[in-house]
């Protein structure tokens, strides 16, 4: 630890090490001035006051004040816990929530108990203890604090938890401003949450969830589970969700219209984890929850949930009672889902069966089998009379529910496929898989149009927003990411790339057609059509003084256009058709450019290296051809004089 002096005038650096003690330095001799010995373990933080006394911290559960003038102690203040940081408050401003009554040095500790404390230094008592929604734990958790700051500018004190979580609190009375989570461990599910998406609510490998609020990226910490949560569900409006964890329960959560979320119901039943956990669609009507004790229970949520004047006088979490357990499986249930309509339930298991059920008594309608491994998820079609499910044999299959047939297989994936939601209105089939690949699947032709590759482990987590346009995904990498659906962007950005190269093709055959050539070649290259580029030069050659006009026209282009030209022409050149047209411009370049400028240009090398061998092959014909004229002109001549001797003979 260091820390420099806060007045300039006095050169001095503090440190402290291994050995617990606090060494003043000289920076101008460096030299050890004074060494402080008062604490029995690593020192964790210094603060001045004014310029004369300095308040350190330590693991030793106690803060001591230094009077810099004598270099003694002033008072030791015991703390009761691992102290990682003491901010002291600024003599001036009103601390009075914090219980400063008095005027004088009071400071604040944030430690191994996660609880921020004001303490005063002339009775050394704590004035204040900050409320927390968790029981404080004597040893370093996960909610430890191990950095805090006050910041003058904003008026916040700031501290950063075992879990990379910074909190932002207001200085003045301590209450919660804003908070960023840093890290997320394993994501085990995700759903978007709010009237009009504008949070999700994220269970990682904790009892904790965290609400994010995806304009500020402000998380909220809701604590109720007492083990690691492992599904979650939403409701239609947004507003209410479910949340389904190891401890055997499920917890049924509101969001006020200000974002803030409370527990409003827990219902206990299941003999093992509940893994899974499906709202009603229509209304706020039951939950159907499934577990690894292999049974099925369908809970009522009364009135005094669904209703928002009485929602709002609950103090305390009401408790749920299942009204109808059934034992679904032989094996673990992994995922439950309610039909958009509320009438039927179906369920997917490690049994490798699926089942279609009665939401009203939980009846058994009928078995869906064909999968060769267990079945990981099951989704309702919302448009069609269909059930999805996909399974750790790496298939998606697409089921009857009148009949229970299999109607479409789809293959794809390498590995077991966790996630599959209906997309595009019920026409796509969006799934993840344990590899980390998402794949979209049209549902009429039966083919994966798309893979997105953007997760490293496992997709746990995989939900759309209510337009359909957004999608969430959670993965065994920590990572929450959410894709766009970009189909019609894309779909218009082509239209507008197709219109304007029609535009640019009429404005081409416009300047050829008043032989306007510079322009026609440097449109010619922009639009990248050698072809294009070729018949500009043809019709150039084709005027009167062809090669001189080509000659002006190509020294004129920019050194990026002479580039493309240089490109173009070693494919002309490869056709003895356009081999002329290639060499006159070869020529233009070679004549009017220096051989350093040349070397300078970009793909010189591979460029020469193609042209070199055509361009001797071209010769080569050049030279049989010039040899066949002369022979056949030798020989002309010599048939002219044999008819004119000929000729002579009949007169004589």
């Amino acid at each position: 630890l260091v820390e420099f002096h806060p007045d300039i005038s006095c050169p001095q650096l503090f440190s402290s090490s291994i050995d617990y003690k606090i060494r003043i330095w000289d920076l101008n001799s460096s030299r050890c001035l004074a060494t402080l010995d008062g604490h029995f373990s690593a020192v964790t933080s210094l603060a001045f006051a004014g310029g004369n006394t300095l308040l350190s911290s330590g693991r030793d559960k106690i803060c001591m004040v230094w009077d810099l003038k004598t270099r003694e102690s002033k008072r030791t203040i015991p703390v009761y816990e691992s102290v990682e940081t003491a901010v002291l408050l600024p003599e001036k401003g009103d601390f009075s929530q914090l219980g400063v009554k008095k005027q004088g040095l009071h400071f604040i500790t944030a430690g191994s108990k996660g609880i921020l404390k004001v303490w005063e230094v002339a009775t050394g008592a704590c004035v204040y203890t900050q409320p927390v929604p968790f029981k404080s734990k004597e040893e370093a958790s996960e909610r430890s604090l191990t950095q805090c700051l006050f910041v003058p500018a904003r008026n916040e004190v700031v501290t950063v938890s075992v879990e990379h979580n910074i909190v932002l609190y207001d200085a003045q009375t301590l209450q919660l401003r804003k908070q960023l989570a840093g890290y997320n461990d394993e994501v085990l599910d995700v759903k978007f949450l709010g009237p009009g998406d504008s949070h999700i609510v994220v269970a990682t490998n904790s009892p904790q969830l965290k609400v994010f609020e995806l304009a500020t990226s402000h998380c909220q910490i809701l604590y109720g589970h007492t083990e690691t949560i492992l599904a979650l569900d939403v409701f239609r409006k947004g507003l209410m969700f479910v949340s389904c964890a190891k401890d055997k329960s499920l917890r049924v959560w509101r969001m006020s219209r200000d974002g803030r979320v409370i527990c409003v119901a827990q219902g206990l039943g299941h003999a093992h984890g509940v893994g899974a956990v499906s709202c009603s669609r229509l209304k706020e009507s039951f939950i159907v929850t499934s577990s690894q004790d292999c049974t099925i229970k369908i809970w009522n949520i009364p009135e005094s949930l669904t209703s928002k004047a009485k929602a709002a006088l609950i103090s305390s979490p009401e408790t749920l009672h299942a009204k109808v357990t059934e034992r679904g499986h032989n094996k673990d249930v992994n995922s439950v889902t309610v039909s958009p309509n509320d009438k039927l339930i179906a369920t997917g298991s490690q049994d490798r069966l699926a089942k279609l059920w009665s939401s009203s008594d939980c009846s058994l309608l009928g078995v869906f089998t064909g999968h060769k491994r267990g079945i990981w998820c099951v989704q309702f079609s919302p448009v069609d009379q269909v059930l999805a499910t996909s399974s750790a044999d790496g298939t998606l299959k697409l089921w009857g529910l009148r009949d229970f047939s299999c109607l479409k297989t789809f293959e794809g994936h390498d590995a077991s496929v966790l996630k599959i939601i209906f997309v595009s209105r019920g026409t796509q089939l969006l799934s993840s898989g344990s590899d980390g690949l998402l794949k979209l699947w049209t549902i009429k032709t039966n083919e994966c149009v798309k893979t997105l590759d953007g997760h490293e482990d496992k997709i746990w987590g995989l939900h759309s927003n209510k337009q359909d346009e957004m999608v969430v995904t959670g993965s065994s990498d920590s990572c929450i990411i959410l894709w766009k659906d970009v189909t019609e962007i894309e779909e218009k950005e082509a239209q507008a790339k197709q219109e304007e190269q029609i535009m640019k093709e009429q404005e081409l055959s416009n300047l050829l057609h008043e032989k306007r050539y510079l322009k026609a070649l440097g449109l010619a290259i922009s639009l990248d059509r050698p072809h294009t580029v070729l018949t500009v030069v043809k019709a150039i050659l084709k005027e009167a003084d062809g090669r001189k006009h080509l000659e002006e026209n190509i020294v004129r282009l920019r050194k990026d256009q002479k580039e493309a030209v240089l490109t173009f022409l070693v494919t002309w050149n490869t056709n003895s058709r356009n081999c002329h047209e290639a060499q006159a411009v070869i020529e233009t370049l070679l004549k009017h450019e220096a051989p350093d400028s040349l070397l300078q240009y970009s793909g010189i090398k591979s460029a020469v290296e193609s042209l070199l061998p055509y361009t001797e092959r071209h010769f080569q014909r050049l030279s049989r051809l010039l040899q066949a004229s002369m022979f056949i002109d030798f020989m002309w001549q010599n048939m002219r004089l044999a008819d004119a001797a000929q000729q002579d003979d009949v007169t004589l």
